[in-house]
């Protein structure tokens, strides 16, 4: 924590001459952006995964036909020409989850009073008149029309704007590349059921900006604008 802590602090350092007090969230934007940037490979590779498996779907129909009455046999052929494929079902999900340990970095980092001992001098940095370690609730104690109440609705907006896009990307993805077939036959265990909620998964970012410190809101609403912009290039 306390490494990290630094590195924050000295990103803060560099910036400010730019951002002034707002320097430390600017910080924040760019580790995402840095993270992001590292975890890109593996989106690359998600995508050309998801090319792969839309090469597959006449193969997947032809197993539905000759399977269609043992869902046990059609869901082991799928997993084996996937394999014979060389074609990971689940790739896209890799990206996702190596962001997870930075995001809860920043979560404890903003909700913990001392660091190494020390009092958490992060905590006194701001994002215009939002203090980075408080949450929503903090703000609306000052009033919806407050300083801190509108920088979360500028946020609340850009999530929003963001969500929209990539529900409409996700649909269009899916309509394209339906992981059910019309016959409502599964091509993995349970993945019918989350295809139908990934498109509404981007709106549960406005759950998570409003509950978590605002420096981990920030670094989950950059993340998502990166992948909504991201994706929209992959998947072209």
């Amino acid at each position: 924590m306390s490494v990290f802590a630094n590195l924050v602090e000295h990103l803060a350092d560099l910036l400010q001459p730019l951002f002034g007090a707002s320097a430390a969230a600017a910080a924040i934007v760019l580790f995402t952006a840095l993270v992001r940037l590292l975890v890109h490979p593996l989106s690359r590779a998600a995508a050309r995964g998801q090319k792969a498996r839309t090469a597959l779907q006449p193969k997947i129909a032809e197993l539905r036909k000759k399977h269609g009455k043992s869902p046990e046999k059609l869901q082991k052929a799928v997993l084996e020409l996937h394999a014979e494929e060389k074609v990971s079902p689940l790739a896209g999900c890799l990206p996702g989850m190596l962001q997870v340990p930075a995001f809860f970095l920043l979560y404890h980092l903003f909700s913990s009073d001392t660091i190494g001992g020390e009092p958490n001098g992060l905590l006194g940095h701001q994002l215009l008149a939002a203090p980075l370690g408080e949450r929503w609730a903090d703000a609306l104690q000052g009033g919806v029309l407050s300083g801190a109440g509108l920088v979360y609705a500028g946020l609340f907006v850009v999530v929003a704007c963001v969500a929209a896009f990539s529900y409409r990307l996700s649909k269009r993805m899916m309509a394209a590349n339906p992981a059910a077939g019309a016959d409502g036959g599964e091509q993995l265990p349970g993945l019918g059921a989350v295809t139908k909620v990934m498109p509404f998964m981007s709106f549960f970012t406005l759950v998570t900006v409003a509950v978590v410190p605002l420096a981990a809101a920030l670094y989950v609403v950059t993340s998502t604008t990166w992948s909504a912009v991201e994706r929209a290039a992959l998947y072209r």
